[in-house]
């Protein structure tokens, strides 16, 4: 595990560092709540999603030439 490792470091730091540890620990929980918060379920298209991208010609349902 990691945390033994991180613990035995922070007791080789000055308080007011291990403050600034504590700071930026805080910091990263509360930067992680707003990232899971934020995450929306990617939306699917729905009716009209196509609107105004394609272009379809005025003759379409007309027969084709030379049959």
């Amino acid at each position: 595990m990691i945390q033994p490792v991180i613990l035995e470091k922070l007791a080789e730091l000055p308080e007011s560092l291990q403050t600034e540890v504590l700071h930026y620990i805080e910091f990263l929980i509360e930067k992680q709540a707003k990232n899971l918060s934020q995450e929306k379920p990617t939306k699917r298209g729905g009716l009209g999603i196509w609107k105004n991208k394609i272009w379809i010609s005025d003759d379409f349902d007309e027969p084709l030439e030379g049959k």
